[in-house]
């Protein structure tokens, strides 16, 4: 026997998050249905002026061990498991006395915000644990055939409208019982994280793109269950909807924007093609694009600060495919509204984002994420680095950090003027860097993700004219550039530590 609609006639509702239910109650009640409600929720409600069967009463037990066992009684369960068309399940239900329900409402225990609450105590975690709600919300879920299930307020409008015109419709039981599980999963999910010390991952797709990386590639965003990143509550104030390479490169780019101050970063395919930092936003928007304009045209942009006119006029004079920002001026708003597919992200600055994640076949490789710090810089050359020195090699490190290995960054007056990115050698990438710095690496410094192997690569950017350069060491030739370096006059800092991208 199909059913296509519910009529509710009896709800059994057990809320922690009581916002809201009065109201929503209340209209249950004026639609004709009886409620049966337990402890704190029975009270609230009853105080509210709104009829309500208290579970006790039902069950002809009372609450036990503190409230630990109230609804966990055949009364209940019977009722919500029970199948409305079968005849041994309904010669059960008259046999031992158990109405039947067709709604049951929970909100469960706050587990994750317990969990992240300054100084509390495992056995306040555990108390938070919460099993009756996730009991009743899976057996109704389970019985979706016969019952509707509702885990959030947000969904109360969209129930009470159904009850009120005659039922729940089996698409709607349907959508709340894949929620209902959905919920329950997540909500293991964090107890297994904390009393086990793995990692689960609860994910919920919040919307499909247009496609993938390539038009040919369905694709969708998924959000961690309880994460607030920078993208989801960021304020998109114009453009184009954001695709999946859109996603991908306002990541880069403002997690290197946000490494610092007053910094742009330019990207493009997740690497960066321009950074620089300096107190005037405008000036060091010019000298991030100046790094190398052909590959920023249609790149992404991420500005540490606040957009105002001067910057706004110079993006606008730029094909730029998304800019996201710390805050933005009205009349930069005006400027910018003259380029409409422009996409203009404001956002907070990005959290930790662990882990870092990438798929393979079947599975899943997860790490923690790369960050700078916890580097031991030591200078191993007979020259020592001037101040103005060390604070560029400092972000040259950063910006080789976000950069695809092999890197190698050349900086020069706060701005990135050669980047060498993806290179399979490290002297190949230490020459893309000089051939895009030019002139511009003469006097500048250097960074290098990764150890160089040989001394090639420091001959290289020596010969270029960079005076100072900073990476990680470890090679079994270390001896031979810390030689080479002082051969030519350049500076050489190990730094202890590598930063690999891949």
């Amino acid at each position: 026997m199909e059913l296509s609609r519910v009529e509710v006639k009896r709800a059994l509702i057990s809320v922690y998050d009581k916002s809201g239910v009065g109201q929503f109650a209340e209209r249950l009640v004026a639609a004709g249905v009886e409620i049966v409600s337990s402890g704190g929720t029975a009270v609230a409600l009853s105080v509210a002026g709104i009829p309500v069967i208290p579970v006790s009463e039902v069950t002809g037990a009372p609450e036990i061990l503190g409230g630990r066992v109230k609804t966990l009684h055949p009364k209940i369960h019977g009722g919500i498991l029970a199948r409305g068309d079968d005849e041994g399940d309904l010669a059960d239900l008259e046999e031992n006395g158990i109405t039947p329900f067709q709604l049951v409402v929970v909100s469960l225990y706050p587990f994750r915000e317990t969990l992240a609450t300054p100084g509390v105590s495992e056995s306040e975690i555990i108390e938070k644990i919460d099993i009756g709600g996730p009991t009743m919300v899976r057996a109704a879920a389970k019985n979706h055939r016969y019952v509707g299930v509702v885990t959030s307020s947000g969904q109360y409008e969209r129930v009470a409208r159904a009850v009120e015109g005659g039922g729940l419709d089996d698409e709607l039981r349907r959508e709340l019982a894949a929620e209902a599980f959905f919920h329950t999963a997540a909500y293991d999910a964090a107890i297994v994280g904390w009393i086990g010390g793995d990692r689960v991952l609860p994910l919920r797709r919040v919307s499909e793109l247009r496609y993938g990386e390539n038009p040919h590639q369905p694709a969708s965003i998924y959000l961690e269950e309880g994460a607030e990143p920078w993208w989801a509550g960021a304020n998109q104030h114009q453009g184009k909807e954001m695709s999946f390479n859109n996603y991908v490169d306002a990541e880069a780019a403002w997690r290197l924007a946000c490494e610092r101050p007053g910094s742009v970063a330019i990207v493009k395919h997740t690497n960066p093609c321009g950074a620089a930092y300096g107190a005037d936003l405008a000036e060091t928007f010019e000298r991030a694009w100046a790094c190398d304009p052909l590959s920023a045209f249609g790149g992404v942009i991420g500005v540490n600060g606040k957009l105002d006119e001067e910057i706004a006029g110079s993006i606008s004079s730029r094909f730029v495919e998304v800019v996201v920002c710390a805050g933005v001026t009205e009349k930069a708003l005006e400027i910018l509204a003259a380029k409409p597919n422009l996409r203009l992200i404001e956002a907070a600055p990005p959290g930790k984002a662990d882990p870092d994640m990438r798929r393979i076949e079947s599975g899943l490789l997860i790490q923690a994420r790369d960050a700078g710090g916890g580097e031991e810089w030591e200078v191993v050359s007979d020259r020592q680095p001037t101040d103005q020195e060390r604070e560029e090699l400092g972000f040259a490190w950063t910006v080789a950090m976000h950069t695809k290995s092999n890197a190698v960054v050349v900086v020069k007056d706060g701005a990135a003027v050669g980047v060498g990115a993806g290179d399979q050698s490290r002297v190949g990438a230490a020459e893309r860097a000089v051939i895009r710095a030019g002139d511009r690496a003469a006097g500048g410094v250097a960074a290098s993700d990764g150890f160089f192997p040989f001394r090639d690569g420091l001959d290289v950017l020596a010969g270029a004219g960079v005076s100072a350069v900073a990476e990680p060491g470890g090679s079994r030739n270390d001896q031979e550039l810390i030689e080479a370096a002082n051969e030519q006059g350049v500076t050489l800092l190990l730094t202890g530590r590598r930063h690999f991208r891949h």
